[in-house]
């Protein structure tokens, strides 16, 4: 069986077959801007995968254009996920498509939840409105399930924007526009998990209902623009299990300064994982079929993947492996807090620096490549240390990708498409 490899640096390279090296295939590089991470590390492994699938997120979409007629030709399937523009899009994402069960709702609420970019500067904040708000969406999720055949999240989108809280006069019950719809379900199947949870908002006081509501509405409108409502509507929607059937490459276009988008992708790589990870379940030797790696360029810039610290753990079991690009410990962190950050770092076989001013990173890094935090902190540009789980760390050059051949033809190919194109 053929394995692909990986090029960290110059003459760093390294097999990716994990019954052989005893090692998981995780790699985090931290960088500063402009070390060259995302094109001596990310397009090396593009052009060194040869076996394996792969989900690319990238802030530039030249990475799309250059590099989907290259696998083509290798027999991969791509697609592309353009969350800027959706109308580039060959597939699209809408989170509905991949729930199933009362435990895909859970998940999918919660992710979306956790995903709110607010949550990031938020401090002391009390978990009980987001369980609720939670528990709210939960019940939107199952009762649009229960009404619409192909429902899609863009529904229960719509089914939220109904919601109109005012308190009862008659009793001290909550109205909310919803109550004839959800009295049709409960006639019908009194106990549903539609019904339990839409009960359990709709008993609350008027102020602490509005409160849930208010968290709810927040994250919503901090998420679902009408770009990404509009993309949850188009067909051909991304099928997660494919890239684990048959060599794939789906490429992710976001934007680096557009907040909405990380935690939508936050919540897509929620589910991809999830998805990806049940597969490898069902799977006789529980490991998926065909490896997948998701390289994921400024990781620790948008909202946090949930669960993201257990996930890493058993990446390796499922024949699933990461490849972040982030720019500091720190803002790992501040991204994950201290604990799962930490269990990313941990869980990562492989750990390469190139450069930084993060004095936390460079405090961390001296003691893991024994060097004096001066000789980190004015690593000299172009130089990397490369540390791999039960061997002695490696000081080398970044690797140089402007004189690997296949780097040479791929670029001059797309080259001279953007030349046809500007003649056309």
């Amino acid at each position: 069986m053929k394995n692909d490899v990986m090029i960290l640096g110059q003459n760093a390279v390294y097999s990716c077959d994990t019954n052989s090296t005893g090692l998981n295939n995780n790699v985090l590089v931290v960088a500063g801007t402009g070390c060259g991470k995302t094109m001596s590390i990310m397009e090396a492994r593009l052009l060194t995968t040869t076996e394996s699938s792969l989900v690319v997120t990238c802030t530039k979409r030249q990475l799309v254009d250059k590099y989907t007629e290259y696998f083509q030709k290798l027999g991969y399937e791509v697609g592309e996920i353009n969350f800027c523009k959706p109308q580039l899009s060959t597939q699209s994402y809408d989170p509905m498509a991949y729930v199933k069960s009362y435990q895909d709702i859970v998940f999918l609420a919660q992710s979306i939840i956790k995903a709110d970019p607010q949550k990031k500067t938020a401090t002391h904040v009390d978990p009980y409105w987001d369980q609720a708000a939670c528990t709210l969406l939960s019940a939107l999720i199952a009762k649009t399930m229960m009404e619409k055949k192909k429902a899609n999240f863009n529904d229960v989108l719509e089914c939220f924007d109904r919601i109109h809280l005012q308190e009862a006069n008659s009793s001290s019950a909550i109205e909310t526009g919803l109550e004839e719809e959800f009295c049709s379900i409960a006639r019908k199947h009194p106990n549903c998990f539609a019904v339990t949870n839409w009960n359990n908002f709709i008993s609350l006081p008027i102020r602490t209902a509005g409160c849930v509501y208010s968290t709810l509405a927040s994250t919503i409108s901090a998420i679902f623009t009408p770009e990404l409502r509009k993309m949850m509507c188009l067909p051909n929607k991304a099928d997660f299990r494919s890239l684990a059937s048959r060599k794939s490459v789906l490429f992710v276009t976001t934007s680096a300064v557009n907040p909405a988008l990380h935690s939508f992708i936050a919540t897509f790589y929620g589910q991809l994982f999830k998805q990806l990870f049940e597969y490898g379940e069902e799977q006789p030797d529980g490991r998926l079929p065909i490896d997948v790696t998701v390289l994921a360029d400024e990781f620790a810039v948008g909202a946090p993947v949930s669960n993201m610290g257990q996930l890493t753990s058993v990446f390796r079991a499922k024949g699933i492996s990461t490849l972040l690009l982030i720019q500091s410990e720190s803002q790992l962190i501040s991204l994950y807090g201290e604990a799962d950050a930490t269990t990313i770092i941990n869980n990562s076989d492989t750990y390469v620096f190139m450069g930084g001013n993060d004095l936390t990173t460079a405090q961390n890094i001296s003691k893991r490549v024994d060097k004096p935090l001066q000789d980190v902190l004015y690593l000299p540009l172009g130089r990397e240390y490369i540390c791999r789980r039960g061997t002695r760390p490696v000081e080398t050059q970044r690797y140089d990708i402007l004189n690997n051949k296949k780097y040479q033809e791929v670029t001059k190919a797309y080259e001279n498409r953007i030349r046809q194109q500007k003649i056309k």
